[in-house]
């Protein structure tokens, strides 16, 4: 479906622990409708990147020094509840574990993969969420603020009328 309208590039979405399948299966079709690549892309929110470092000599650094349960979850549980979903990883998917703030993660692996496109949930509904987005931000507003490339922001947590 490659056009001069729509540059070629892999399809990239942000996932969230406690991501919604609706909001993998609707990627993973927009990917496959591209014919392109779906890279998943958690950010890790146990670690954080040191940005003021040069790029060279950046390294993840535990904000908690102690041993943090929710932290050893990571990846190994993530991919395979995304496996359950997706299949296994390979031509059709990848999976990758980022640090640092999430909406400027998110960017830095659009623009190292030349990703096309990135979708992104609305994220959970309820008070604690909305506090979250108070105290954080919202990462789908950081990111139509920052992207040169398209955003999707799929709606979540709601049911159809």
């Amino acid at each position: 479906m490659h056009s001069e309208d729509w540059p070629a590039g892999p399809v990239l979405i942000g996932v969230e622990w406690d991501f919604s399948e609706p909001l993998i299966r609707t990627a993973a079709a927009l990917a496959v409708a591209l014919e392109e690549h779906l890279i998943c892309g958690f950010v890790d929110p146990a670690g954080y990147l040191t940005e003021w470092a040069p790029v060279n000599q950046r390294t993840a650094l535990s904000l908690d020094p102690t041993i943090n349960e929710e932290a050893e979850f990571p990846s190994e549980q993530l991919q395979l509840r995304l496996e359950e979903i997706l299949g296994k990883p390979g031509e059709a998917w990848s999976f990758r574990v980022l640090n640092g703030d999430v909406a400027k993660a998110l960017s830095r692996l659009a623009d190292n993969a030349g990703a096309s496109l990135l979708v992104v949930g609305t994220g959970r509904p309820g008070p604690m969420a909305r506090l979250d987005r108070v105290l954080e931000g919202s990462v789908s507003a950081a990111l139509l603020r920052r992207q040169h490339r398209p955003v999707l922001v799929v709606p979540e947590g709601r049911s159809r009328p």
